[in-house]
């Protein structure tokens, strides 16, 4: 099937949640620096963007093959000592595991907080008005319609699902179907949008979702077998590329 027959047929979309529609706060490259500068490290923030581009494929291996959830505690701090090793090896720092385990433990002291990329609530806007539905599917185990709510998402979705409501995390096709049916749609009129390949991507294709890539740091340029977006305010436009009629779905915010 073409992509403009493929988009045409397209009725609900979900997102990620995490580094699609929000980010941390402080950012994480700014608690990185910090964290080595107190351990007499230089490293810039772009190096450590790069680093994190790197170890996040890791996390969702690993994630994907032994969820962090199901870990013991002792191996949680073991993967994440080797995340962070990871992290500062490919920003140009190698460190030895029980550095990494320091700086880890130093940079996730910091209190932190969610807020929205700059572009989510335009881009919400503009679907909503095109009469897409709209939703969260996200591996975070936590109450995602609260968190939803709070940043202000909230009246612009129809559905938030999780992992915790799915027993299982993307990309297993458990999460996407379970999705799929909390959110009373098909695989057919569905799109989803997230930023990681493995998890995003592989996952919602192999239930017959479409896949979007966001790609907010300019990392994945290897990627061509899926559209692959810089911004949600690209969406609009991808999805203009063939619209359909909304057809009795078409709740304002």
């Amino acid at each position: 099937m073409s992509r403009n027959r493929q988009f045409q047929m397209i009725k609900t979309i979900s997102f990620d949640f995490y580094n699609t529609l929000a980010r941390f706060w402080p950012p994480l490259d700014e608690i990185q620096q910090a964290a080595c500068r107190e351990l007499g490290l230089a490293v810039s923030k772009s190096a450590i963007n790069q680093g994190y581009a790197v170890a996040d494929v890791y996390f969702n291996q690993e994630n994907a093959s032994h969820p962090l959830a199901l870990r013991s505690e002792d191996d949680r701090r073991s993967f994440f000592a080797r995340y962070e090793q990871i992290i500062l090896k490919n920003a140009g720092v190698p460190v030895s595991i029980d550095l990494a385990q320091q700086i880890w433990k130093m940079a996730m002291s910091v209190p932190k907080d969610f807020i929205p990329f700059e572009d989510v609530l335009p881009a919400l806007t503009a679907l909503r008005s095109k009469g897409y539905r709209l939703g969260v599917l996200s591996n975070l185990r936590q109450d995602m319609n609260q968190l939803c709510q709070r940043l202000g998402f909230a009246p612009y979705l129809d559905f938030c699902f999780n992992s915790a409501g799915a027993g299982a995390e993307k990309p297993n096709a458990l999460i996407f179907l379970a999705a799929l049916e909390h959110a009373a749609t098909t695989p057919e009129e569905t799109m989803h949008v997230g930023d990681q390949y493995r998890s995003d991507v592989l996952g919602a294709r192999a239930v017959g979702i479409c896949p979007v890539l966001i790609d907010r740091g300019g990392w994945c340029s290897n990627v061509s077998d899926c559209p692959r977006i810089a911004s949600l305010s690209e969406l609009p436009g991808l999805l203009a590329e063939a619209p359909y009629s909304s057809s009795g779905n078409d709740r304002q915010p």
